[in-house]
């Protein structure tokens, strides 16, 4: 039985660095960015683990809140899985408490789908997740759908989002924070029956 007033760890999965900021990879990072905006918190070092950690509550003040620790690994994507497990046993958090946001090819632009565990689907990321803890945290998987033609699929998720996703991407974000939140505060059934498109 999971302790009431345990945390929730929430990762944003992502590359550091300027010059990975707004690639379709990063995802996970602008949404975690989004969150710590609406908590009001800024991101601080955390520790000997490779992140930046914010440490917020989400829902109404009182009872019905939760402790959510919001991270982004300073490693790289393929190497998340190292730091997302150090912050896992720092903070105490129960794998069934652990969320990952990312990118992912298999599902049209800024389409949402949350779940519990499966497979990585080739991504790097939640490779190294599963491998350093098991298979059995929550996705939100934000859809970035497929290359075009012929691209390479390690080109196209490193590349910004195009002028046209652009346009919606802020408001596709907004909704993928929503249903970060809706996972924390309701479970993944209600949250899946409200943001799964």
């Amino acid at each position: 039985m999971v302790e009431a007033a345990g945390p929730w760890l929430v990762v944003g999965l992502g590359n550091p660095g300027p010059g990975y900021a707004g690639n379709r990879h990063n995802v996970g990072f602008m949404v975690a960015d989004l969150l710590a905006e609406r908590a009001g918190g800024g991101f601080k070092r955390a520790g000997r683990a490779q992140a930046q950690v914010v440490e917020m509550r989400v829902g109404p003040p009182g009872p019905g809140s939760r402790r959510v620790v919001l991270a982004k690994p300073t490693s790289y994507m393929n190497l998340s899985g190292g730091p997302v497990t150090a912050l896992r046993d720092f903070y105490k958090v129960p794998l069934e408490r652990t969320v990952a946001v990312h990118d992912e090819l298999d599902i049209d632009y800024g389409t949402l789908r949350l779940k519990s565990g499966g497979g990585d689907n080739g991504h790097n990321g939640l490779k190294s997740m599963t491998k350093a803890m098991g298979p059995g945290y929550y996705r939100v998987r934000f859809g970035i759908g497929r290359p075009p033609g012929r691209m390479p699929v390690a080109d196209f998720v490193l590349k910004d989002f195009s002028g046209a996703e652009r346009k919606e991407l802020g408001y596709f974000v907004d909704r993928a924070a929503d249903a970060v939140e809706a996972l924390v505060l309701e479970g993944l059934e209600r949250a899946q029956s409200t943001y799964n498109s």
